[in-house]
C-alpha cells in the first residue's frame, strides 16, 4: 500500500468535535446548501459526477460515544447517548482519485442486530449505498456545521494533498432502520463540487 494512504489510516480516529446546528441554518449559497440539504444518497450523487468512485476505510473500532457526538432523536430513546457503545467508522470518499468527502459514522452496538449486523462488515463498501437501498430507512435529524481550518479533519485533508484555504462544511444525519438509530456525518473536502 502506498505510504501516503498508510499515513492517512494512522490518523484514525479523526473525530468531529464541531458545533452542529439545525439544517435551517445552512449557508444560503445555492450550490453548497443543495449538497448539504440533499435528502438522497450522497454516494449515489457522487457516483453520477465521476467515472471512478471508491471508498478508503481509514479505520473502524468500538468506542464509547463522546459527549459532543451524542444526538437526540424525537424521543429520548431514539438517539445516540453519551457513553453508549458505538462502532465508529471513518472513510474517505474518492471521485476520480481525488478525496472529496470525509465521513464518520456511529453505529450503536444495539443497532447492529438482525439484518443490520452486516453494517459492521462493510469494509470498503459505501455505507450510504447500503442504507439508501433499505426501504425501512428514515432520516430523523439533519444538522450542519462550519468546520474551521484548525480542526483535525482539515489536517487530514492537507495530508491527502488538498489545500485548505477556507472553512469546510459538513452535515450529520440521524437515521433509523426499524427504530434502530445510527449517525452519519459527512464533510465536504476542498475541491468538492459542493464549493463550486
Amino acid at each position: 500500500m502506498n505510504s501516503n494512504l498508510e499515513k492517512l489510516k494512522q490518523q484514525f480516529p479523526i473525530g468531529l468535535d464541531v458545533n452542529w446546528v439545525d439544517a435551517s441554518l445552512a449557508p444560503k449559497q445555492s450550490v453548497l446548501s443543495d449538497w448539504l440539504l440533499d435528502p438522497t444518497s450522497l454516494t449515489a450523487r457522487l457516483k453520477r459526477h465521476c467515472n471512478d468512485f471508491r471508498v478508503l476505510l481509514l479505520g473502524q473500532a468500538l468506542q464509547a460515544c463522546p459527549a459532543h457526538e451524542a444526538i437526540k432523536g424525537e424521543r429520548a430513546t431514539m438517539g445516540i447517548c453519551e457513553g453508549e457503545k458505538v462502532l465508529v467508522r471513518e472513510v474517505l470518499l474518492y471521485c476520480d482519485d481525488q478525496p472529496v468527502v470525509y465521513a464518520r459514522s456511529l453505529l450503536p452496538s444495539s443497532s447492529l442486530t438482525g439484518d443490520q449486523k452486516t453494517l459492521a462488515e462493510l469494509g470498503e463498501q459505501p455505507l450510504g449505498q447500503v442504507l439508501f437501498n433499505n426501504p425501512k430507512l428514515t432520516r430523523k435529524v439533519l444538522q450542519v456545521a462550519e468546520i474551521a481550518p484548525s480542526q483535525r479533519v482539515c489536517e487530514l485533508a492537507k495530508m491527502a494533498n488538498l489545500e485548505v484555504t477556507h472553512s469546510l462544511w459538513g452535515r450529520r444525519s440521524l437515521f433509523h432502520i426499524e427504530e434502530k438509530p445510527l449517525m452519519v456525518a459527512e464533510v465536504f473536502l476542498p475541491g468538492a463540487l459542493a464549493y463550486q
